[in-house]
């Protein structure tokens, strides 16, 4: 476990991560805790990932101005799950917000919510529509928890009393995934058809169904976080034309246009805005995650 917290002047913000435990990591990647007090209103930009977004809230609702599907209106929601998607959200706070965020394998999604992650793909909806009345009693138990180990504690439990192996994912999907995973998004899409078996178009509508994006939107996402994380980690900061070339990109101008589709931004406005803050609340994205390789197909 390992994370910041500042009370200066009364302001508060803490950032906190780890690990589950009991046996979980073949369903969840991490939690994040988070709990900001006094600070100046913001924009926290929620970013596409490998994950799937579960979010409890423990004081303030979390406010969405902007949802990936432009369609969905703007609300508050107290608790969250959100599927994978390719455009940005945008969350506001007024000085204040704090909760649990949970990166959820997207092919963990049968075995926690029910449904398969290609029903949540795109979308966020409160977390009672897929865990029932579970949902709010977490918050009330993650809210009466004394700190952020019994917090992480409290999610333990919840998670592993819910996790059932549907055995449903089929086991080329999973390959598919992982492969996707170990090679950074790298692996043409035609390739993993043959590997597995299938015709390409069959590949994609069943990998869809399980994770929520094709295999080549899956390719673009992956590469995506890929790159972002080095570029945030990077020190001294990788040229972007190097980055480009790592992460699989054809070349910088293409490393460009997917950072301000996926971001919203240009690779350096969006760096700018994660270092200095300008007001925003860090991605709680950010990180590393194993790719949860025991999967019950």
């Amino acid at each position: 476990m390992g994370g910041v917290s500042t009370d200066l002047a009364g302001a508060v913000d803490e950032a906190v991560r780890a690990r589950p435990g009991g046996g979980l990591g073949p369903y969840v990647a991490w939690y994040d805790g988070y709990r900001q007090r006094g600070v100046a209103p913001g924009v926290h930009t929620g970013l596409p990932s490998p994950y799937l977004t579960f979010i409890v809230t423990l004081d303030e609702p979390l406010v969405i101005t902007g949802h990936p599907d432009p369609a969905q209106a703007a609300g508050s929601f107290v608790t969250l799950v959100g599927g994978l998607h390719t455009a940005p959200a945008t969350i506001t706070h007024e000085g204040a917000q704090s909760g649990v965020q949970i990166a959820v394998h997207p092919l963990a999604a049968r075995a926690l919510f029910g449904v398969p992650a290609g029903e949540l793909a795109g979308i966020d909806v409160p977390a009672e529509e897929v865990l029932g009345g579970l949902a709010l009693r977490l918050q009330e138990r993650l809210r009466e928890a004394s700190g952020w180990a019994e917090r992480f504690a409290v999610l333990d439990g919840a998670l592993l009393g819910v996790a059932r192996p549907s055995g449903r994912v089929p086991a080329e999907v999973v390959w598919a995934w992982e492969e996707l995973r170990r090679s950074g998004g790298s692996v043409p899409v035609a390739e993993l058809a043959r590997e597995t078996g299938w015709s390409a178009r069959h590949l994609l509508e069943r990998f869809r169904r399980e994770t929520g994006l094709t295999p080549k939107a899956a390719a673009r996402v992956i590469r995506f976080d890929r790159a972002r994380r080095l570029l945030a980690a990077g020190s001294p900061r990788p040229l972007l034309a190097e980055l480009a070339a790592d992460c699989g990109y054809f070349d910088q101008a293409h490393l460009a246009r997917e950072f301000r589709s996926l971001a919203g931004a240009a690779p350096s406005a969006w760096l700018a805005a994660e270092t200095y803050g300008s007001g925003e609340f860090r991605n709680v994205q950010g990180g590393e995650g194993g790719a949860g390789p025991q999967w019950e197909a």
